[in-house]
């Protein structure tokens, strides 16, 4: 391809749109409603999808990797929100170490996996 790419936007799916946004911007997405049924997730550079619709098997092997420059600054802030205690189905993983880096992983509310991670 010649052209040059500007952003990677993947959609996802949600069991529960409300609550999924509400999650998101808490957080720390910023919400750009294009419609009813989707908007738009932000955060600095990096985007996505979030849309009112609900495949289980899509939607239980969606992975978005988020790569930080400090996983253990991200690992505090999240920590911080009891996101647990909010949002049904939420679950935090602490920070892993691997060949390659360090991760934790966060799960949405619909069971969207997360992970969050800085190579070495």
């Amino acid at each position: 391809m010649k052209q040059k790419a500007i952003s990677i936007r993947p959609f996802i799916g949600t069991k529960d749109f409300d609550e999924s946004r509400k999650f998101y911007n808490e957080i720390g997405f910023r919400e750009i409603v294009l419609s009813p049924v989707l908007s738009l997730f932000k955060w600095q550079g990096l985007g996505f999808y979030l849309q009112k619709a609900y495949v289980k098997d899509w939607v239980d092997n969606t992975m978005i990797f988020f790569e930080v420059e400090d996983v253990s600054l991200i690992w505090k802030e999240l920590v911080s929100l009891d996101l647990r205690e909010k949002y049904n189905g939420v679950k935090l993983v602490p920070i892993r170490e691997e060949s390659w880096g360090r991760e934790c992983f966060l799960h949405d509310p619909s069971g969207v996996l997360l992970h969050f991670g800085e190579f070495s």
